[in-house]
């Protein structure tokens, strides 16, 4: 598959520079890597961290600004990002009432946004936390223990932003982040494979007569594979 990139070592890197510049409300740290408003910390507010492997834009980085996301951590492709990145971005935007964290349900994010939380905890920051799970195509996969965080992620990100935003406490704006999670289902089709580029070649491959139903955002295997079919009748099964 044909990408417009140079090296790809440095896709991230470059994504983000870019980024910045485009967006002088942001900004990007370095050594760790992260994102946050050019404003933070905002005082009086609860801090939203959210994060997670790149390759899914704009999610998360594009996500930040005035009631949604405070700051951002990116890992490098499909990969979580590490526990001192998230530690360091949490410190650079809490303004003294809090950071929430959202986390999708993979097993890395949980596993390093839990390691992050322990070492908030023991700096004296208030931070508590909100799992997102709502794919609702499979149980486990290649990525999970339990259900995959997806779309959701999104709204859970806009609309607990905008309570912060108007001021909400961080346990209120934590029950509102689980109340949407709980309320959220979603299931996803693919009619082609992703492509990595350190992988260069797809994922996995379909036929023209075929789309993967209850696909993985990362091209895990979903429910089954099916014949190609209308919008209507692919809705309606969705």
């Amino acid at each position: 598959m044909k990408k417009l990139i140079n090296r790809v070592e440095d896709v991230l890197s470059e994504q983000l520079i870019g980024l910045a510049k485009a967006h002088p409300e942001l900004t990007l740290h370095q050594d760790p890597v992260y994102v946050t408003r050019a404003d933070a910390p905002v005082a009086g507010k609860v801090a939203l961290l959210s994060g997670g492997g790149s390759g899914h834009e704009p999610m998360h980085c594009g996500y930040i600004g005035q009631g949604m996301l405070s700051g951002a951590c990116p890992g490098e492709i499909f990969t979580s990002p590490t526990p001192d990145k998230m530690f360091e971005c949490a410190m650079q935007i809490d303004g003294g009432e809090g950071v929430l964290l959202i986390i999708k349900n993979y097993t890395g994010d949980i596993l390093n946004f839990e390691t992050a939380t322990e070492l908030l905890h023991e700096s004296g920051v208030k931070v508590t936390t909100v799992v997102v799970d709502d794919d609702v195509a499979v149980k486990d996969s290649l990525y999970t223990a339990g259900r995959r965080g997806v779309a959701n992620t999104v709204l859970i990100e806009k609309l607990v932003g905008a309570a912060a935003e108007r001021g909400d406490s961080l346990e209120a704006c934590a029950e509102l982040g689980r109340r949407l999670n709980n309320l959220g289902h979603s299931i996803g089709i693919a009619l082609g494979a992703c492509t990595v580029p350190a992988a260069g070649q797809p994922s996995f491959t379909l036929k023209d007569d075929e789309m993967e139903f209850g696909v993985g955002i990362h091209g895990e295997p979903g429910i089954d594979r099916r014949r190609f079919s209308s919008l209507d009748q692919t809705v309606d099964e969705m």
